[in-house]
């Protein structure tokens, strides 16, 4: 049977450090979860206080996770193009990936989020600009990671001049790079060019009709597809109920893009495998759901043995 990885994100509110601290550990030692991931976020998503409710930093939140456990994969899900530049942002991952020991799965999007960029003051240009900054910026990002002496770039938004990168990744040639986002036009573009990886948000359609997408840029810049990985940030939960798993489904249409319960890996052990089998039917290899303080452990564990140890 092929393997489907499975990885967990979060965003680094409504809880405190001790509580991120155990379901990170936990997930690492209990479960067979492949992957944590953090949000790029300054301000609370789903909190119920507002903007100016608690919210940690992703980044540092994800070199602490990588000295807290042994096996996890850790990454921040879709680090904002806007945030940093990216010359800097290849120091973090390198750094990172020394700190794991090789663990580091390397996330980057455009952005979305205009109120945070507002609140800290931070330029939250136009889409079209955005999307040039993120081509840009992973191109960047590439050739630190594979340099082999002082690096030169000449860009719109972006320019190195002789910059050294040492010490280099651990992971060879590089950690992964994903793009993050189902933009069809540009991102997915990014991605078929660039990128080892393409993560969209949705449930079984959207995502093979993504994935048709980066097949086409793939061919239009001389790119074999096999060559880029394919995740989808999509909800798995495991109820035990089918009224539990319909209420779940409704929560959730709304994120996935209006995908349907056939589309969602949420209802019992058989459903969910169903889904998994059609995901990887369309091309996914990852599947990356969202969790929601206060952490829920069990519903790990429980998935683990009761739906992926199939995939083992």
């Amino acid at each position: 049977m092929p393997r489907i990885r499975v990885g967990v994100t979060h965003t680094l509110e409504q809880a405190d450090w001790p509580e991120f601290l155990r379901f990170w550990q936990g997930l690492d030692r209990e479960t067979l979860i492949d992957s944590l991931w953090t949000s790029d976020h300054l301000i609370p998503l789903a909190s119920e206080t507002g903007m100016d409710g608690p919210c940690l930093e992703g980044w540092t939140a994800a070199a602490a996770a990588a000295q807290a456990t042994e096996r996890l994969r850790i990454g921040c899900v879709a680090t904002a193009v806007t945030m940093r530049h990216p010359s800097i942002v290849a120091k973090m991952a390198a750094t990172l990936d020394h700190i794991s020991l090789g663990r580091l799965e390397f996330g980057i999007g455009a952005a979305w989020h205009g109120g945070e960029h507002a609140a800290y003051g931070v330029e939250f240009p136009p889409v079209a600009q955005r999307e040039d900054m993120l081509e840009e910026a992973v191109q960047v990002i590439r050739l630190l990671f594979r340099a082999e002496g002082p690096v030169d770039f000449d860009g719109t938004y972006y320019s190195l001049r002789q910059a050294p990168f040492a010490p280099v990744c651990v992971q060879r040639p590089h950690p992964p790079i994903t793009v993050a986002g189902g933009g069809e036009k540009r991102t997915l573009r990014t991605a078929a060019r660039y990128a080892d990886a393409a993560n969209v948000i949705g449930g079984v359609s959207t995502a093979r009709r993504k994935m048709a997408v980066l097949d086409a840029h793939c061919e239009d810049a001389g790119r074999d597809p096999r060559e880029v990985a394919r995740s989808a940030v999509s909800p798995i939960w495991l109820t035990r109920s089918e009224s539990e798993a319909r209420d779940r489904r409704d929560a959730m249409v709304l994120y996935t893009g209006g995908d349907g319960a056939e589309d969602l890996a949420m209802g019992d052990a058989d459903h969910i495998r169903d889904v998994i089998d059609r995901f990887l039917e369309a091309g996914v290899s990852q599947l990356v759901t969202v969790a929601l303080p206060p952490f829920d452990l069990d519903q790990y564990q429980r998935l683990s043995d009761e739906v992926l140890i199939a995939y083992e």
